[in-house]
C-alpha cells in the first residue's frame, strides 16, 4: 500500500486488493479481488482494475477489467461502463457495463447478452 499526500490524497494498492463484505449478522455476503486498487480519500471511492472479480454467496461471479466501488451510491456501490461478464450457476451473461449493490445479490447489466434461463413461473401472467 502506497499513500500519496497530494492535493487530492489517495492510497494505491499496486499488487492486489481483497475485500470481504459482511451483513448485519457478520456473515460474508460477497468478496472482491483485483490486481490493482486506488482509494481516493476525498471522494470515498475505490477504482479497481486488472482481473477484477466479485462473487456472492449464491455462486454468482462478476468478471471485469475495471470497476468502481463508491460507498455514497447506496444500492449501486459497484459500477462500471466497461465490458463485464457474470457467471451464475446456470448461465453466462455479457454486457457493456453494470451497477450493483456491494452484497452483489442483484445487478443491472447494460446491453446484456447471452442465454438466460427463466422458469415459467417467472413470466408475467
Amino acid at each position: 500500500m502506497l499513500r500519496h499526500q497530494e492535493v487530492n490524497p489517495y492510497v494505491e494498492f499496486t499488487k492486489s486488493v481483497h475485500a470481504d463484505f459482511y451483513n448485519e449478522s457478520l456473515l460474508i455476503e460477497s468478496k472482491l479481488d483485483a490486481h490493482y486498487g486506488k482509494y481516493m480519500e476525498a471522494e470515498s471511492k475505490v477504482f479497481l482494475k486488472d482481473s477484477v472479480v466479485v462473487f456472492n454467496v449464491k455462486g454468482d461471479t462478476l468478471y471485469c477489467d475495471e470497476l468502481y466501488w463508491d460507498r455514497s451510491r447506496t444500492g449501486k456501490e459497484f459500477y462500471t461502463d466497461k465490458p463485464v461478464r457474470i457467471r451464475t450457476p446456470s448461465q453466462i451473461i455479457d454486457g457493456d457495463g453494470l451497477d450493483a449493490p456491494q452484497d452483489f445479490k442483484s445487478w443491472h447489466i447494460i446491453n446484456g447478452r447471452g442465454t438466460v434461463r427463466v422458469s415459467s413461473n417467472e413470466f408475467p401472467q
